[in-house]
């Protein structure tokens, strides 16, 4: 596949910078809650002093909150350590336009310290971490992440007054497949298909979803880093385009009652040469049950990568398309772990994140748990089928407290990402527990204020 549409070169950034097009450039990293966070650069300073020097920022965009908020217990960034800066390193691979916003352009970049060397915890360091180990083997990651939003009437700025309460979702019924559900919202799905196809991603379909105002656009499956990289600009972009539009949209995992919004991620092996390892005919080969068995292995212990915050273990709920049991099965979407296509296209498609996760992080974590099951031969259990949800299979934590205990005691995760990674992400884990734990909800106040 040749380069795409949108993507740029510094020699046509800078064309298009001395033709007056394009006066802008976003540097930006993708931060532990897996938003793009960076500085808007004036495009003559990025082109002279950005491309060959990088730029620096805080490095406790890597150790706050959701709000921003400094906490205490990361060791990477701390009031006893100053706050001081690291280095964003930009990776010109990313360069592109970014169509929604006026003349401006994009490239993330990579966190390194002043001194020298990767910040380990950042979510691209941690999944270029597991892919190095992945070519020592030779062998590369591809994967697809398909994401799922509800978009509103609102503005973000109306839904942020009336409490996140009584918003009118932009469709009122079930528009699974709807053609004619989806054409209510289509300007706006046009414009942010649109949109990323003009910032160099590939755009599949659109389609309705379960939930009203739930809707899903898909893209084509690349490389693992160009997709979490994509996955990343596709949902700031998402958002921007819908406040643009007078609107908003969320993909938090669980927003009410109804099916939540998920994030089932595709993820498939091939070698150096490209060709695909996990087949062997029409069936499995040894790699790929290796690989499968390491991922039922692993999925209780890496469940906090795959759904990082408290809301996440909302959509754990039996019937909701949403998995609970930790099983494998042949295109059956009651299982954690589905395997679909054949030959060249077969894969293990991962159910557990939702639409909140942190594509890094849990990429990573398919990985190291691939390897897991690789490294070891772990033979793979028979497939299951039928009802998953009524199996009496082991089951994914169901509380974000339940999946940071069992990551802190994980001698798998500590191997393949290390001490200093998942002590990190255990902080970020008490950090919102101990935010949730304070907070008073108006679950609460219903049920007590007066009754009580």
């Amino acid at each position: 596949m040749g380069r795409r549409k949108g993507m740029l070169t510094v020699a046509e950034l800078r064309t298009l910078v001395d033709a007056g097009t394009v006066d802008t450039v976003l540097v930006a990293i993708t931060d532990m809650q897996g938003r793009l966070q960076g500085k808007r650069c004036a495009a003559e300073y990025f082109l002279a002093e950005v491309v060959p020097h990088a730029t620096e920022a805080c490095n406790y965009l890597l150790a706050v909150d959701v709000d921003m908020n400094t906490v205490d217990g990361f060791e990477i960034s701390s009031w006893e350590r100053g706050y001081g800066d690291c280095v964003l390193r930009p990776d010109l691979d990313t360069l592109r336009l970014v169509p929604w916003q006026e003349g401006t352009a994009l490239v993330l970049a990579d966190v390194e310290w002043v001194g020298g060397g990767d910040v380990a915890p950042s979510p691209r360091q941690v999944l270029r971490r597991q892919l190095d180990r992945l070519a020592e083997r030779g062998m590369g990651a591809y994967v697809g992440t398909e994401l799922e939003f509800i978009v509103f009437d609102e503005t973000y700025e109306q839904a942020w007054e009336r409490g996140y309460r009584g918003l009118t979702p932009a469709n009122q019924y079930n528009v699974d497949y709807s053609i004619i559900g989806t054409a209510r919202v289509e300007p706006l799905l046009r414009r942010i298909r649109n949109g990323m196809t003009g910032a160099g991603l590939y755009v599949e379909s659109a389609k309705g979803e379960c939930a009203p105002g739930q809707h899903e656009i898909a893209f084509r499956y690349t490389d693992a880093l160009s997709t979490c990289d994509n996955h990343a600009i596709y949902k700031t972009g998402a958002k921007e385009i819908a406040a643009q539009e007078g609107k908003s949209l969320t993909f938090m995992a669980k927003y009410d009652q109804r099916e939540g919004n998920s994030c089932h991620i595709h993820l498939s092996l091939r070698g150096t040469d490209g060709a695909a390892v996990l087949a062997d005919g029409p069936g499995f080969s040894p790699m790929m049950e290796h690989f499968l068995a390491g991922q039922l292995a692993c999925l209780r212990e890496f469940t906090y990568f795959y759904a990082p915050n408290i809301n996440s273990y909302k959509r754990y709920v039996p019937g909701s398309f949403a998995p609970t049991a930790i099983a494998w099965g042949v295109d059956n979407r009651t299982c954690a772990l589905r395997v679909v296509g054949h030959g060249e296209s077969l894969r293990v498609e991962n159910r557990v994140p939702g639409g909140d996760v942190n594509p890094y992080l849990a990429v990573a974590a398919m990985i190291a748990a691939g390897l897991h099951g690789i490294d070891n031969e772990l033979p793979l259990e028979p497939e299951f089928t039928g009802n998953a949800y009524a199996s009496g299979k082991p089951t994914v934590p169901t509380t974000l407290r339940e999946a940071a205990e069992v990551l802190a005691n994980s001698k798998a995760a500590r191997l393949a990402f290390g001490d200093d990674v998942v002590e990190h992400y255990l902080n970020a884990a008490k950090v919102e527990l101990t935010a949730y734990d304070a907070a008073v909800t108006d679950w609460e106040k219903v049920r007590a204020f007066e009754r009580l």
